[in-house]
């Protein structure tokens, strides 16, 4: 499973095996070895496994768990609250979010669930109806 979802992630952003090494070689750690495209290739092709410090690297590089790239879990899914109250830098359009925007959007994003079932049964009383959010993006 690790090696098709390796090349599925690698291609889905179009990466070549030197741009992804390239990539994995940013910030390398003292003592660490340089990821080369060979390398990547044979972890793509089931012919080696990587170390657990590679996989990481790589989990790191897609911004995906370790199970989804090992096949542990199909969907590699987030909880939005548990993001909200992460270590990780957030952005909205480029904007950094520091902790009273994280908590603020928490809040919304709480209420706006919390009171989802009332608005859907007063919408079909009333007939009314949402205006969809345009997602395709360009």
């Amino acid at each position: 499973m690790f090696p098709e979802r390796l090349k599925a992630l690698r291609k889905g952003q179009k990466l070549t095996l030197k741009q992804l090494a390239e990539g994995l070689n940013q910030n390398l750690s003292e003592g660490e070895n340089e990821n080369t495209p060979s390398q990547i290739g044979n972890w793509e092709r089931g012919i080696r496994t990587p170390s657990y410090v590679e996989a990481r690297k790589l989990a790191e590089f897609f911004d995906v768990s370790l199970d989804y790239l090992t096949g542990k879990t199909d969907r590699d899914d987030m909880d939005l609250g548990k993001l909200f109250f992460s270590n990780k830098q957030l952005t909205f359009n480029q904007t950094p979010l520091d902790n009273d925007d994280r908590y603020e959007i928490f809040q919304l994003v709480d209420g706006y669930l919390k009171g989802k079932h009332n608005r859907r049964d007063t919408d079909k009383f009333y007939g009314k109806q949402q205006e969809q959010l345009d997602l395709n993006i360009k």
